[in-house]
């Protein structure tokens, strides 16, 4: 199955949609997938982009949206269906080979920070595990900062992954006895 039917299960929280959301999802994955790193960057991306994406998927629009809209739908949508449509894609798309290396990192959101003023600061992560042979993402999970790991997190992605006979790669922070016995569970 194609990424665009896998977005267009996503649940649309807009009461008067001017795009479906399928396509600003599409425009954002498409534009982090290209490096894009912030709602400025997507903007530009969808700009510099916007004929030939209108034609090549056959939307009947004259432009495309706008950073508004863009950051409006990030903010307010449901990320684990997100997620969930996204892993399901690249799982279909990119399968794991064996002796593959897979990356795992978490990068925190610097947008989503509450109580930048506290010690204990709450933000969101994005912990991803990375192909290093095939040079894309191949799973997503969300993480919460103030209540749970990351740790955890990759424990459950890699879970879910469900891979035998790859090589993982992580931080530091993974050198605990209780996460290689989990990796080497799974071999």
């Amino acid at each position: 199955m194609s990424l665009i039917t896998h977005l267009k299960p996503i649940p649309d929280f807009r009461t008067q949609p001017r795009y479906p959301l399928w396509v600003i999802l599409l425009l954002v994955i498409m534009g982090t997938m290209s490096g894009c790193q912030g709602y400025r960057s997507l903007e530009d991306f969808v700009q510099r982009h916007q004929q030939v994406l209108l034609k090549v998927l056959e939307l009947p629009y004259q432009r495309l949206p706008s950073f508004s809209t863009l950051r409006r739908i990030m903010v307010r949508v449901d990320f684990a269906a997100l997620t969930v449509a996204f892993n399901a894609w690249a799982s279909e798309t990119f399968p794991t080979v064996l002796s593959e290396q897979i990356a795992t990192d978490g990068k925190g959101i610097k947008a989503s920070v509450i109580d930048y003023d506290n010690c204990y600061q709450d933000f969101i992560n994005i912990v991803s595990a990375f192909s290093v042979t095939q040079g894309v993402v191949v799973a997503l999970a969300p993480m919460r900062n103030g209540h749970t790991s990351e740790i955890a997190t990759v424990q459950t992605l890699l879970s879910h992954l469900q891979l035998s006979g790859v090589c993982f790669s992580m931080d530091a922070l993974h050198t605990q006895k209780n996460s290689a016995a989990d990796c080497l569970k799974r071999q």
